[in-house]
């Protein structure tokens, strides 16, 4: 008997994901545990395993097809096997052709004329269209609307838009829009927007300003480093820093380490530090998680996020690696942005964004003297951080970064 393999829900996010390629060819024989495919997740490309031992009969999806969680990639069973009654019945919004729905007319609903082709959009507006052809159109700048569908039900399929592609179009008149590229969102792109949408819209957030002084930190920082190359070690950064004095100051502040649980009715407030860093891939923004970090040394910290961003930029992090933090640091110091508001990361209640580091007057002991200054910005979730919370919280952070040497004393201590 035929056996369907179906795009598997891969991370705790995923809608859908693209077949990205084949590992191996119909008429392979395939053990269960085999990778079969690539796929790209909202979060990264993951390998797609076979459940069970067989033929490779017939791949349904290609390289580059979108499909939802439970849509059909290809059909594993016996050699010879018929595939046709399992791809007739599935369900898998592809372009597979599925012969269309016969229905039985009646008084209120009476049969269409032959010569009538069904309309890809319903009465609710809503335009229907396998994934493939959705993004043929969109690459291309085509209205869907436009578009009339040949498909099963009036749904508008490759051939369609390969139809309307074809047709000659009309020269721009002068001084009219010139175009556009279309670039196809991935995966992961739609997740971060869809989140980070969900998170604006429905957590208030508010905003804490602090500038600190980086004096101390900037020798401190020289020394621990000259320390760790002589060691053959690697150097510590700015970021590692903030990452261990937000670490430190979650335990003091433990009211700020929470999430706002809204379906349950509580505010889980967590008994360890797990801190997201926020790294910039391709396709956006990817939070690697550094675990009990509040345990942990600056010098530990920043070899973990080196290790973490290099596999982050390199598509290699596992969903466990990116799940689960109780808190996140956004640095675009780097950048030379003194500073700017971070949106939070779901289901964290703050985030904090890190500005670069400038060279500013500041007044010491009534003298105007040279200062190294770097804006902080803490966003936080009103429904579970309150003003004053958070203001005692940020207050403990700037701190322990003026005096960097408590850092080692806390670490010393918690050891």
């Amino acid at each position: 008997m035929p056996i369907a393999i179906e795009m598997p829900k891969m991370t705790d996010t995923m809608e859908e994901g693209v077949l990205i390629e084949w590992s191996v060819e119909e008429g392979d024989k395939i053990a269960a545990g085999d990778v079969i495919a690539q796929v790209e997740t909202d979060k990264a490309t993951m390998d797609v395993e076979a459940y069970d031992d067989g033929i490779l009969l017939k791949k349904v999806a290609q390289a580059g097809d979108a499909l939802p969680i439970g849509g059909l990639i290809a059909v594993l069973g016996e050699a010879g096997e018929d595939v046709s009654e399992l791809l007739s019945s599935h369900t898998a919004d592809d372009d597979t052709p599925h012969p269309a729905p016969v229905e039985t007319p009646t008084e209120k609903t009476p049969p269409a004329p032959a010569n009538v082709v069904a309309s890809a959009a319903t009465f609710t507006g809503r335009v229907k269209a396998s994934p493939l052809a959705k993004r043929m159109a969109a690459d291309h700048g085509l209205q869907l609307t436009n578009l009339t569908g040949s498909g099963p039900g009036g749904r508008i399929i490759k051939r369609d838009v390969e139809a309307q592609m074809s047709r000659p179009r009309l020269p721009v008149p002068t001084g009219a829009d010139r175009g556009f590229e279309a670039v196809r969102i991935s995966q992961m792109r739609k997740a971060i927007a869809r989140r980070l949408a969900e998170s604006k819209y429905t957590s208030p957030h508010f905003y804490l300003n602090v500038d600190v002084n980086v004096t101390a930190l900037i020798a401190h920082r020289t020394a621990v480093n000259e320390y760790l190359e002589k060691s053959g070690r690697p150097k510590v950064s700015f970021n590692d820093f903030v990452t261990k004095a937000s670490a430190t100051a979650l335990v003091q502040h433990p009211d700020v380490n929470v999430t706002y649980a809204a379906d349950e009715g509580v505010i889980r407030r967590y008994n360890y530090v797990d801190v997201g860093v926020a790294v910039a891939i391709e396709d956006g923004l990817v939070t690697p998680v550094v675990r009990d970090a509040h345990l942990k040394s600056v010098a530990a910290i920043a070899q973990e996020t080196q290790e973490l961003a290099a596999r982050a930029r390199d598509r290699k992090l596992t969903p466990e690696e990116m799940e689960g933090s109780t808190f996140t640091t956004s640095n675009l110091g780097m950048f030379g942005i003194e500073s700017f508001t971070a949106i939070i990361n779901p289901p964290n209640a703050c985030i904090l964004a890190i500005g670069t580091i400038r060279d500013t007057p500041v007044v010491q002991d009534g003298v105007v003297v040279p200062g190294k200054r770097m804006k902080l910005t803490l966003s936080c979730d009103h429904r579970a951080v309150d003003g004053a919370v958070g203001a005692r919280f940020f207050a403990t952070v700037k701190e322990l970064l003026e005096n960097p040497i408590s850092l080692f004393l806390e670490q010393a201590l918690a050891t």
